[in-house]
């Protein structure tokens, strides 16, 4: 068995090469289709492209930042959420390959091998969720805020349970079961990541908020795209 290392993202060289293959594929139909609507979007409104550069910024500067968790490991907001909402999950997916990229290569935060995991969780899986739940919680009449706030704490959150997933079934053995390394690595990974999620969701209102006063008309305009 490898020795588990307490870090933000999935480390290089952390995955069998099947794993690292199968995750790459698994992504690869979510990136095309962010890259597609991302076309789409600038050859509508060429002024999208400051709202995508804004929501890069922003997805970079809080994954980047990694905090301490109880369990000795350490956490990091996403992001991903917000950006979900402003300009739809599959654009994020974009978007978040680009920040992890970044983040592999300048501070060595995740890996190359491991990107296609890192894409899944943190830009494909967080995004879709948390756009889901927004919708969903609009639907329902709830305000603008708590929907925000909810989409962006569940789109954090849901991020660290698919890596602690992605981890158990690529080191499951006959040392250590699937159930057995889940719980391990959903007590390290998911159960810290809630008091952070819950902060990254109040962070996301007050973003947004401060967007849409900047650009009350259009700023919103992509909210339906997936």
């Amino acid at each position: 068995m490898p020795k588990y290392a307490n870090a933000m993202h999935i480390m290089e060289g952390y995955l069998s090469p099947f794993w690292a293959g199968l995750w790459t594929i698994v992504s690869l139909p979510f990136v095309i289709l962010g890259f597609r609507n991302i076309s789409k979007m600038v050859k509508e409104d060429g002024n999208k492209k400051i709202l995508i550069a804004l929501m890069g910024a922003f997805v970079f500067v809080l994954s980047a930042l990694k905090l301490p968790s109880i369990t000795g490991s350490s956490s990091h907001p996403t992001g991903v959420g917000l950006g979900a909402i402003v300009l739809g999950p599959s654009v994020m997916s974009v978007i978040g390959m680009i920040v992890l990229i970044f983040q592999a290569l300048l501070l060595a935060h995740g890996g190359i091998t491991t990107l296609g995991a890192n894409t899944f969780s943190m830009a494909i899986v967080g995004p879709f969720v948390a756009f889901g739940i927004y919708k969903l919680s609009q639907k329902a009449g709830w305000k603008k805020e708590f929907s925000i706030f909810l989409a962006a704490a569940f789109g954090n959150l849901i991020t660290y349970v698919v890596t602690s997933f992605q981890l158990a079934m690529a080191h499951a053995g006959a040392n250590e079961g699937f159930m057995e390394l889940l719980v391990k690595f959903l007590s390290i990974f998911a159960i810290t990541q809630i008091p952070l999620a819950i902060a990254e969701g109040i962070l996301s209102v007050i973003v947004y908020n401060l967007i849409a006063g900047y650009k009350e008309e259009g700023v919103l305009a992509y909210e339906k795209n997936i």
